[in-house]
């Protein structure tokens, strides 16, 4: 009886100090918060067992909006920030939740929108007109509305464009509140026009007879950053590993291996890491 309780404690006690296997093994993995884009887009896929070959090292990604990622590696749930809003990346390490920010890859966002064009945008390759155009005319536009790298994104280009669609929401323009594929399936749905990075854009498998719309413009240039999590503020942050991971994403090796990345003959990201 004695012998039952104290082993029955004693596992116990591993289990609160997550000590059930070797210390090694707790370096194992790392977590990565990152964005739908670089998971859905099927990228991870393609890159990270080349990463865990090399290194051994398991890379487990939490795929949101970018906005939920910085929150929820500002709380610690994470080693390493991988997302796309420049802006908000350089406040996590100036309020002292990264180490430092490196720019990786980069592509574009793209308008997509419904054969029968009704704001007359197709072939656009200014933005902001196309935006005014679609607003004017009140056709149906689908935002993710979710704070996510898109989002921030769409937002900034519509008050280049002097429309406030927080005045608009619910009418013409809807908020999903979902992620870039929940928010082309339900675009696509209602005949409404749909920002989108191009990498989900062209893995989406849905697309019907819906195209490209708006293209081209400077202003949609789409950079992706990454970030160790300051192990200072964050006690439980595996530096080691995840530095590893950075380092190797920033690499000769890493970039190649993003730039490989190709779906029907179309690369779907650029690294540019320097």
């Amino acid at each position: 009886m004695f012998k039952r309780t104290f082993l029955g404690m004693a596992a116990i006690g591993l289990l609160s100090l997550g000590l059930t296997g070797p210390a090694s093994a707790q370096q194992d993995f790392i977590v990565v918060q990152s964005t739908t884009s670089t998971q859905n887009s099927g990228l991870f896929e393609h890159i990270l067992p080349i990463f865990r070959d090399q290194t051994g090292i398991e890379v487990r990604v939490v795929a949101v909006g970018t906005g939920q990622a910085i929150k929820n590696a500002a709380n610690g749930d994470g080693d390493v920030l991988f997302v796309h809003a420049k802006p908000a990346e350089e406040k996590f390490v100036a309020d002292g939740d990264g180490v430092s920010r490196s720019d990786v890859m980069y592509n574009d966002f793209i308008i997509v929108g419904p054969p029968s064009d009704p704001a007359g945008v197709a072939g656009m390759t200014d933005v902001t007109a196309a935006l005014s155009k679609i607003a004017e005319t009140q056709a149906p536009f689908a935002s993710r509305g979710d704070d996510s790298g898109t989002h921030k994104a769409e937002l900034r280009l519509w008050g280049d464009a002097g429309v406030d669609v927080d005045a608009a929401s619910g009418s013409w323009y809807r908020e999903t509140g979902s992620g870039m594929g929940a928010t082309l399936n339900t675009g696509t749905g209602m005949g409404a026009y749909i920002m989108t990075d191009r990498a989900t854009w062209i893995s989406f498998g849905n697309k019907g007879e819906y195209q490209i719309a708006v293209e081209g413009d400077k202003k949609m240039f789409n950079q992706y950053g990454i970030i160790l999590v300051s192990a200072e503020k964050h006690p439980n942050v595996k530096t080691e590993a995840g530095q590893k991971f950075v380092d190797w994403i920033l690499s000769t090796e890493g970039q190649a291996a993003i730039a490989d990345y190709k779906i029907d003959g179309q690369q779907l990201f650029f690294p540019n890491a320097k």
